[in-house]
């Protein structure tokens, strides 16, 4: 098959219509549609379902992609070897991870990752957690962290943690220094992320299997903005996982806390990469750096808040 029906194919796959891909690539649309009619008479069937609004990959397409999608990364495994990449010299890592993560977690073990492999660089990407998925199947990342409740379909777990949904207050909270039930949080400001999160999912069926109605103060789809609501108001409460704020409870003299609900201790941290894609030599050193580091550190923040 022709290198331009394969770049036809996955454009109007991506951009979801024959003109969005002739935008894109600067081609005739009837170029793109006779390339395309070509590829699926080779194949043998049709690759997409014709709407009045755009072309969708059907079963067929999906697998031709998920093969033409290998193909492209065992070809620039192939060169990365060929040019010496493998050696972990200027290699760039691609990263997916859900809101969380991206806040403080992959930043600092970025820095402290490259404290000891300098050449290596990282592109990182924050999506939902569905859409990490999709990235990981799809091969657009060399590796993905995001919390979830069961293990994601098509993609490989290399390693995971207990993530339970902790209370974060701060230290002179009036909660900080005894047990907490959902309903003690009644009477303070909470800030909780987006429903669509599966932090929030937990929480609000912690709330509803005893029988708690809380209205929050704050709802933000960024932990950032959580956070620093966090510390700006007095007697704020928020809810995360040990490893959003785990190289942030001392510094700003945090208290984590359980409530003891079965419902918040279902999630795990999960490290994913793509079934069947050999790993360069710098993502084995990074995956291993990281491994090593949770582990210590989820010890630590573990002994000291007792959870």
């Amino acid at each position: 098959m022709h290198s331009s029906e394969i770049r036809y194919f996955l454009a109007v796959a991506n951009s979801g219509s024959l003109s969005a891909a002739s935008q894109q690539l600067f081609v005739a649309v009837s170029a793109i549609s006779r390339q395309i009619q070509r590829l699926e008479a080779k194949v043998g069937a049709p690759l997409f379902e014709r709407h009045a609004r755009g072309m969708v990959l059907n079963d067929a397409g999906q697998i031709f992609e998920n093969h033409v999608r290998k193909s492209m990364m065992d070809m620039e495994h192939a060169i990365a070897e060929i040019k010496g990449l493998k050696a972990v010299r200027r290699t760039a890592l691609r990263v997916a991870c859900t809101d969380g993560m991206a806040f403080s977690l992959l930043p600092v073990l970025f820095t402290q990752f490259r404290l000891l492999h300098p050449g290596v660089s990282f592109h990182l990407t924050v999506a939902s957690a569905l859409e990490v998925a999709d990235i990981v199947r799809r091969g657009e990342c060399d590796v993905a962290f995001q919390f979830s409740l069961y293990p994601e379909r098509g993609v490989e777990v290399v390693a995971a943690w207990p993530a339970p949904v902790l209370l974060v207050m701060k230290h002179n909270h009036p909660l900080a220094q005894q047990q907490v039930h959902l309903s003690d949080l009644l009477t303070y400001p909470l800030a909780l992320p987006d429903a669509g999160t599966t932090v929030r999912q937990l929480f609000d069926l912690s709330c509803r299997m005893s029988g708690t109605f809380v209205e929050p103060a704050l709802t933000c789809n960024n932990f950032s903005t959580l956070y620093t609501f966090l510390l700006q108001t007095p007697l704020a409460v928020t809810i995360c996982s040990q490893f959003t704020v785990m190289y942030q409870a001392v510094e700003h003299g945090l208290v984590l806390k359980s409530v003891g609900a079965d419902q918040l201790s279902q999630r795990s941290l999960q490290v994913q990469t793509a079934i069947g894609r050999k790993p360069s030599a710098a993502l084995s050193l990074f995956v291993d750096f990281v491994c090593q580091e949770l582990k210590r550190q989820d010890d630590t923040i573990r002994a000291k808040f007792d959870f």
